[in-house]
């Protein structure tokens, strides 16, 4: 049996969470002053006219923030209306300049007490009030006593009762003064409707509006609308778009109570209700209640659909707005899913509503008829630069492999032929942009049937020689990169997460063999984290390798988690969560004395104290970074590690390489700067 369950009931008359507006009587405007200040309020309006900025002769009087507060102006008992009070911020600005003679000659030798320059300011501050179909100016002269000018400090602020505004209506303020000192500030401001303010019985329009609620059991949502039987009013369902006009969907003149049924698959984050009773100049009032519902986002994403329209375009139907990227992909016959350009062509954007409910993909195959047949034909992605600058690389289920490069694929071998074809016009353009092209290059012509025997035996010969050369050369390699290193962290933040993968790139160049999470997600996502991590400790391990726990907040946490409750509760952790994954494996090396000569420990200066480290973890060396890079680095690098120059030249590097991620994740939050129609996206990283 489906279970009952509520989405939203809001009341377009009184609600139970409103807000309650301070009440003016009579219909003439008035302005009022902090302590100290006094001020005056021209009659009428006057014309709005901000003229350009003029130099300040000396400290003057401007407004420095706007503050607005809804009231309501009644004219009798339950006859009133929507107004704004608006106050006005002010400050000194500018200093008193210096006379010529006197910065020239200095004081004189013996100087008579000199009258004080500061004298009480006087400002003429307007301010301009625009919301359809009104607009009016008004002039506010204010006046501050000497003892309260100071340059560059607030002296108060005036306050103005008040312009009168309809509900829902979108208000624009303005303020300068009279000559302007500055550019006016400016303020927009979304009035209310009924449903947010306790105007129920005092503002007419809002008297005769219904009550609506939307509910639902099961999939079956239903609009039910609670008025008196004789009460005549207008529905309309429509779909509220970001860009570009409102989409009607449904819409009725209606008496009396209703239920309307709704299909749960046309409910959309965009759908929206409008209701307004069926009299001369009535307040519309518009509900969106399917905003943060998960279903309508999955509704929205089902209903999308892209369209791709020849030669090189595309199009994204979807009945609401949204914030999606398009990007150029490839796929393999037979091979999975469609993987992104690497490198990716540029982005298009699209427009409105990203939904992070669930991730979602569309796609179509680019032309397929156009270009007959399935072929074996190899694709090429262009690269331009600055200064036509081009680089080329093939598309084969490895990645991207640049042509002319020592990979052992085929693209590689081929690269020169490649090259060749392609600039003697053998290959046919797929896209073409400011940024890169596509190209297919065919490849029949490298393909040889004939001498199959011959083929064979060279390539036995060939096979035997490259094993040797791989057995010397693995030797050399495996000399020439140094240890190996298991890097284990908790991915605290996306700048941990930055900070870690510094680290594994700076140690790559050592060098040693570094494994961290970070670079096998694929991995990862194959084998689950804690397969992953046995099989990566095991290969340290045997390889006389150390395993490296870096200490965070995070960390520190998962292991007293662990110490604690003998384990972390199910789902608690991500999916790539290589760290919470492994301490079930870490800890019975540490508590059963196996950790010394397998593990190091180390944490970064700034993010952790060295005594957050709990104890247990302290039976190996736990180095903090990067003040003790140099005893770090030898640790891992071991007694065959280079002099102790060298490696004070390595610990610097090391260090310089740290630094810019460290500042990062040590900057205070709010520091740095950090929105989407439609364009190429490369996709996942990994």
């Amino acid at each position: 049996m489906p279970m009952p369950w509520f989405l939203l009931s809001l009341a377009l008359g009184r609600s139970p969470v409103v807000l309650s507006l301070e009440r003016l009587e009579g219909l003439q405007d008035a302005a009022r002053c902090s302590p100290g200040l006094s001020c005056h309020l021209w009659d009428g309006d006057v014309v709005c006219l901000p003229g350009s900025i003029v130099s300040a002769p000396g400290p003057v009087l401007v407004p420095t923030s706007l503050q607005t507060e809804l009231v309501r102006r009644c004219y009798q008992e339950t006859d009133c209306d929507l107004c704004v009070r608006v106050a006005v911020h002010l400050a000194v600005h500018g200093h008193w300049e210096k006379p010529e003679d006197e910065e020239k000659l200095g004081r004189a030798a013996d100087p008579e007490p000199e009258e004080p320059r500061n004298a009480s300011l006087q400002a003429q501050v307007v301010l301009s009030f625009q919301a359809y179909p009104t607009a009016r100016c008004v002039l506010l002269e204010v006046q501050v006593p000497a003892a309260l000018v100071q340059p560059g400090q607030s002296v108060g602020s005036v306050v103005f009762d008040c312009f009168e505004a309809a509900l829902g209506t979108e208000v624009q303020i303005w303020s300068y003064t009279q000559p302007r000192y500055q550019k006016e500030l400016n303020l927009t401001r979304q009035l209310p409707d009924c449903r947010g303010l306790e105007v129920q019985d005092s503002i007419q329009s809002c008297r005769a509006l219904p009550w609506l609620s939307v509910t639902a059991d099961g999939d079956n949502v239903h609009l039910v609308l609670d008025v008196s039987e004789e009460q005549s009013f207008g529905l309309s369902l429509y779909w509220n778009q970001v860009q570009g006009p409102v989409k009607p969907w449904w819409h009725r003149n209606l008496t009396g109570p209703q239920t309307i049924p709704l299909n749960q698959t046309d409910i959309v984050p965009c759908l929206c209700v409008q209701v307004w009773p069926l009299e001369p100049d009535s307040v519309r009032t518009s509900i969106c209640p399917f905003t943060e519902d998960p279903r309508a986002h999955r509704n929205l994403w089902r209903a999308a659909r892209l369209q791709l329209l020849p030669p090189r375009g595309w199009r994204l139907d979807a009945p609401c707005s949204l914030h999606a990227q398009a990007t150029l992909c490839w796929q393999a016959p037979g091979r999975g899913p469609c993987q992104p350009l690497v490198p990716p062509l540029p982005r298009e954007n699209v427009t409105v509503n990203v939904s992070s409910w669930e991730k979602l993909q569309l796609q179509e195959c680019l032309w397929a008829d156009s270009l007959g047949p399935l072929k074996d034909d190899m694709l090429l992605v262009e690269a331009r630069g600055p200064q036509d600058n081009r680089s080329f690389c093939a598309l084969e289920p490895s990645g991207c492999t640049p042509l002319l490069s020592r990979a052992s694929t085929r693209a590689a071998r081929l690269g020169e032929q490649l090259l060749q074809d392609l600039h003697s016009g053998q290959c046919l353009q797929l896209w073409d942009d400011d940024l890169g092209a596509l190209w297919a290059c065919p490849m029949d012509k490298y393909i040889h049937q004939r001498w199959v025997l011959v083929w064979l035996a060279c390539l036995l010969f060939a096979a035997a020689l490259f094993l040797l050369f791989l057995l010397k050369k693995d030797h050399v390699k495996t000399a020439a990169r140094g240890r190996a290193a298991l890097l284990l962290y908790s991915a605290d933040d996306a700048g941990f997460e930055r900070l870690v993968g510094a680290l594994a790139s700076a140690l790559c160049q050592v060098p040693l063999r570094v494994a961290v999470d970070l670079w096998s997600r694929r991995e990862l996502s194959a084998q689950g984290p804690l397969a992953w991590f046995h099989a990566q400790r095991r290969r340290t391990v045997q390889e006389g390798g150390l395993v490296v726990l870096i200490f965070s907040p995070g960390a520190v946490a998962l292991c007293r988690e662990w110490l604690q409750d003998a384990g972390p509760a199910p789902g608690a952790h991500g999916p790539h969560d290589a760290f919470a994954a492994s301490l079930s494996c870490v800890l019975p090396d540490f508590l059963q004395g196996r950790a010394p000569g397998r593990y190091v420990g180390a944490y970064f200066d700034g993010l952790l104290h060295a005594d957050a480290v709990p104890a247990l973890f302290r039976a190996v060396p736990v180095f903090p970074l990067p003040s003790q890079l140099p005893a770090f680095l030898g640790s891992l690098q071991g007694p065959r590690g280079p002099r102790p120059g060298r490696l004070g030249e390595r610990a610097e590097q090391v260090a310089r390489a740290l630094q810019p991620a460290l500042d990062s994740c040590l900057r205070p939050p709010g520091t740095a700067g950090m929105g989407r129609g439609m364009g190429p996206e490369a996709g996942d990283r990994t």
